[in-house]
């Protein structure tokens, strides 16, 4: 993206992350460690632990839009190839749409609370709403998620203060039965995995709002507001999510947050699920956008694709009707299918932002020839081995150690259930990669990088 194009402040990413990630899912990321024994003290502790860890690998692929100037994934070509990257994108695609759905579902059951209707008339609506916000674009995002942010720092702040009172003077009956909980290894390791892979989702879509900052962005400045914005709302929320969760048999998000803010004044409880309802659908339209771009990236990978906003259209309407779809089928007690929907974002996602991390800060040190990777023949090619070979032999190491309500791996057997496997994920992937760029001969790509630059500014002409 040309300087002169170039807009908005290194702060505004705290509270446009923060707003991000304060929505209802992220709560129920701390449903799991009390409902699996664990006490409200070691769930937090894993939930602070576990999101410390994720948000690291989230916040520094921040860096890499303001000095690139590209989407999140269409980096990834640099690695992978414009063909290969259809294997991070197919795996990204999956974590938009999965979000999309899970956001349509609680903020459906949070509207229901007030207005009337079923599935059919509002998972619709509130698709075609977040379709709308998504062809609208960026700036009203960022404008939106920056003044929700106060609202939901006072009303979440109130919820906060009545659950940690109210739970704090319970009749001592439910007390005794909250601290029969206790420590577990594989329901701490499983909460851990779960905080970390939520916010490691966060990254497939990272540069896609830090791309528009100016090139010369501090990068210690940018990298710091992305996590704490991202990192103190998981933290709140989650722990939020256990203390619920620890308290309230059978917790959901949203009644359990009715019942809580309607101790203070009745109706409280009501007006603060109404709030979320308006975040969620915010960052519905960040994961219609997602989906929309990425989807299209795939595909110019094998075809070329003029960007028009028709395109946007039809690909927004498509990504709708697929969520529409699979959001109609989810069973109602839908907290299993979030868990493994989480999990399998860490398994498919951790190789690939060990591979790109590596490559942008260790490997290229952050210089490309952007030119060339928006060609789908450019200098990166179509194929590039040492990304995909060191993704998927990183994705294999990390199979013996899954642990899904659907499949165990036989480490993760031994273990109890415990899941370690983005270790392996993380080290294997990264460290094979690195590996393989030993010999990577740069000097035709130093060539193209500095050909590149003056294309963008409008120097020289193709």
């Amino acid at each position: 993206m040309p300087g002169s194009e170039r807009h908005g402040k290194v702060w505004h990413q705290a509270p446009f992350w923060f707003t991000g990630n304060f929505v209802l899912p992220t709560m129920v990321t701390g449903f799991v460690g009390p409902a699996m024994g664990l006490s409200v003290g070691f769930s937090v502790l894993a939930i602070v632990v576990g999101v410390l860890f994720g948000t690291f690998f989230m916040a520094f692929h921040a860096n890499q839009g303001p000095r690139m100037g590209l989407p999140q994934m269409i980096q990834s070509r640099a690695q992978f190839g414009s063909r290969g990257a259809v294997v991070p994108f197919a795996a990204t695609v999956f974590v938009y749409v999965g979000f999309l759905v899970f956001d349509t579902i609680l903020a459906t059951q949070g509207i229901q609370l007030v207005l009337s209707g079923g599935k059919l008339f509002w998972y619709p609506v509130l698709i075609v709403l977040a379709i709308v916000i998504a062809v609208v674009g960026h700036d009203l995002l960022h404008f939106i998620q920056r003044w929700l942010t106060y609202l939901l720092i006072l009303v979440f702040a109130i919820v906060t203060i009545v659950a940690v009172v109210h739970f704090a003077t319970v009749p001592m009956v439910e007390a005794a039965a909250a601290a029969t909980s206790g420590w577990n290894w594989t329901a701490f390791l499983v909460q851990f995995s779960l905080a970390a892979g939520y916010n490691i989702s966060y990254a497939v879509y990272v540069s896609d709002y830090t791309r528009y900052l100016p090139a010369k962005s501090s990068a210690p400045k940018l990298i710091t507001a992305v996590y704490l914005g991202a990192g103190v709302s998981a933290i709140w929320l989650m722990s939020l999510g256990s203390l619920l969760a620890s308290y309230i048999p059978n917790a959901d998000p949203i009644t359990s947050l009715q019942q809580i803010g309607d101790l203070l004044v009745p109706g409280f409880g009501t007006f603060a699920v109404l709030v979320s309802v308006v975040a969620l659908v915010s960052i519905m339209g960040v994961n219609a956008y997602g989906a929309m771009l990425t989807g299209t990236s795939a595909v110019d990978g094998f075809r070329e694709v003029r960007p028009t906003v028709r395109l946007r259209v039809i690909g927004l309407a498509i990504v709708g009707l697929v969520c529409l779809a699979i959001a109609l089928v989810i069973p109602d007690d839908y907290l299993a299918s979030f868990n493994n929907f989480v999990l399998l974002m860490l398994y498919f996602l951790v190789p690939w932002t060990a591979v790109n991390l590596v490559d942008f800060y260790l490997v290229r040190h952050g210089k490309y020839a952007i030119a060339e990777i928006v060609k789908p023949g450019g200098l990166y090619g179509r194929w590039a081995w040492r990304g995909v070979t060191a993704y998927f032999i990183g994705f294999a190491a990390m199979i013996p150690f899954f642990s899904t309500s659907f499949y165990v791996g036989p480490v993760a057997e031994l273990l109890g259930g415990a899941d370690i496997s983005f270790i392996f994920g993380l080290v294997v992937s990264g460290g094979l990669y690195l590996l393989f760029c030993r010999n990577l001969n740069r000097s035709a790509e130093a060539t193209a990088e500095a050909k590149s630059n003056q294309e963008l500014e409008g120097v020289a002409h193709p």
